[in-house]
């Protein structure tokens, strides 16, 4: 076998289905391994950016996947970098395989060539900026260890995006010693000093009949930590809320889930976090739209148990009264037996408060259809296990704020690193790791403009993803920020081009929703149809999602 054939063959071996990537001279021979595979679909975008939200998307739900996309060097490599920005921040275990320059050809100025050598640009160092770890791997038979090495750092601790150059002229060389690479991922663990201090406090705080609160982030979705948190929320009674990027993984129609906490919050998560006297905050990072613009007392008079994969993160933003580094799933099943030997006496019921933007009246004083309306209506009509990406903008806000996920429904928004589009794209990777579940984008009509034309790439491979624009020909979010710094706005609105006759054109199914409702029909013929959908959605430009953009 050659290099290109042993990559691929580890892949397999590894229970990688799917991978994305473009084509380029660099790697074009790697191609033929790929189309000689029995067990991987390889999906090629049309801008390698697309690759690499899709890989995101691939593992985004499904912690056991890694998320693979591959480019030519030179500009196809540059072309991955958001991705590899949102795996590193988000914690996606990424592998990116990308072309370099021929060792005889270095600093001679050879065609897409990115050594760093004679005023060329410098591959290794940016993706060494952007990654966990890069490597070029120069001796073929150095191929398994190198990839054993990059596989296993993408996995082992937080997880993270690694990345692999291969010389043009080492991927057709000879692996005379190929042998099964190892996964050897070690849990992270929590320390028993650490948990008895958490059980001792939280004990402590439940007997005392103290006001507490189970903040959920996205790392008990990572953890797959869901049936641990119940466990422990229904026994000791502990209201939840769970941030903009943990939705949906406990039913928020459970009676203790307050909806989501933070600068776009519901009224319940946030009036009950101002009394809370005791935090709970598992797998999150304090990110800034999730702590009011990171509001400096906003845990004064509180006691917090912060628990992390990541040592980092704790006491990142506030300092924790105990810290526990571990992933979410042992360090609560290790609590939960602890608090059992420590508490006896039942636990009564709390008096929670009300207010849910999901609760809200419909409204009837938009001059077009209230965003809000029309993601409440998503709610009631998506199917047990689906998953909702919300893109980067004010409709990833409507959407976070309106949506009640129950029966394993999930939703993501693009995390701290945050760029227009990756939900656009990252949502066919999505689709591609979970084939039976319904899995939709809410974007924007900037976002869909921006890399839309994947449409063309789900057609072609018959990745069914239902695409709902809100569609309001402005940036309605960064608009609403201006006006509240300085009753001033410019360079906001844009045209918009006929979606349904573009979706028709590309091959796919397109509506347009004029009046609310004329969405849910048009919904739910999209799910069923089993083929890429776009549904255009005229929303009213002149209101605005809860934010408190004054902050940020």
């Amino acid at each position: 076998m050659d290099v290109n054939q042993t990559v691929v063959k580890v892949l397999e071996e590894i229970g990688v289905s799917h991978v994305f990537g473009g084509s380029g001279q660099v790697n074009a021979s790697m191609l033929l391994a790929l189309r000689d595979s029995k067990k991987i679909q390889t999906v090629i975008i049309r801008n390698e950016q697309a690759a690499s939200f899709m890989a995101c998307g691939y593992t985004m739900f499904n912690p056991g996947n890694l998320g693979v996309c591959f480019a030519t060097g030179g500009p196809g490599a540059f072309n991955l970098f958001s991705g590899m920005a949102v795996a590193l921040s988000d914690s996606l275990p990424i592998l990116a395989i990308t072309g370099y320059t021929s060792m005889s050809q270095r600093g001679k100025g050879a065609l897409n060539e990115s050594t760093g050598l004679s005023r060329t640009p410098d591959s290794q160092a940016m993706f060494a900026a952007t990654c966990k770890k890069s490597y070029i791997l120069e001796r073929a038979e150095d191929t398994c260890d190198v990839l054993e090495d990059a596989i296993n750092t993408a996995f082992e601790g937080r997880p993270g995006p690694v990345h692999i150059h291969i010389p043009k002229d080492i991927t057709t060389a000879e692996v005379t010693n190929y042998r099964p690479i190892r996964l050897h991922v070690a849990p992270v663990l929590p320390e028993t000093q650490a948990l008895d201090a958490a059980a001792d406090l939280l004990a402590q705080a439940i007997e005392k009949g103290s006001k507490m609160l189970a903040l959920v982030g996205y790392g008990c979705v990572r953890s797959e930590a869901a049936p641990e948190l119940l466990a422990l929320i229904d026994r000791y009674q502990i209201p939840f809320v769970q941030t903009m990027d943990a939705r949906g993984l406990l039913p928020e129609n459970h009676p203790l889930c307050l909806g989501m906490y933070g600068t776009s919050g519901d009224k319940a998560a946030n009036e009950w976090f101002d009394q809370a006297e005791v935090v709970l905050a598992v797998g999150n990072s304090y990110a800034q739209n999730a702590t009011f613009a990171f509001k400096e007392d906003l845990y004064t008079g509180k006691k917090l148990v912060h628990i992390n994969i990541d040592p980092a993160e704790i006491d990142k933003v506030y300092k924790a009264d105990v810290r526990v580094v571990s992933d979410a799933k042992p360090a609560l099943k290790a609590l939960l037996a602890k608090l059992e030997q420590k508490v006896s006496a039942p636990v009564a019921k709390p008096v929670l408060p009300t207010g849910k933007f999901f609760e809200e009246a419909p409204h009837t004083d938009a001059a077009r259809i209230f965003p809000g309306d029309m993601v409440r209506l998503l709610s009631e009509n998506l199917p047990k296990d689906a998953i909702v990406m919300g893109d980067a903008g004010s409709h990833m806000l409507w959407l976070s704020a309106y949506l009640q996920l129950n029966g394993n429904q999930r939703y993501q928004n693009p995390g701290s690193f945050g760029p227009m589009a990756s939900h656009t794209n990252g949502c066919i990777g999505v689709k591609c790791a979970n084939p039976d579940k319904v899995v939709i984008a809410g974007v924007g009509d900037g976002c869909y403009q921006m890399a839309g034309f994947e449409l063309m790439t789900a057609v072609q491979y018959n990745i069914p993803v239902v695409w709902i624009i809100f569609n309001n020909s402005e940036f309605n979010i960064i608009k609403k920020f201006l006006l509240n710094m300085y009753n001033d706005e410019a360079y906001m609105q844009f045209d918009n081009p006929d979606f349904v006759k573009y979706a028709e054109a590309c091959g796919a199914k397109g509506y347009r929703v004029e009046k609310l409702d004329e969405f849910v029909p048009a919904l739910q013929e999209a799910i069923h149809l089993g083929k890429p959908c776009v549904i255009d959605v005229l929303v009213d430009s002149q209101v605005y999602p809860p934010f408190n953009l004054g902050k940020v």
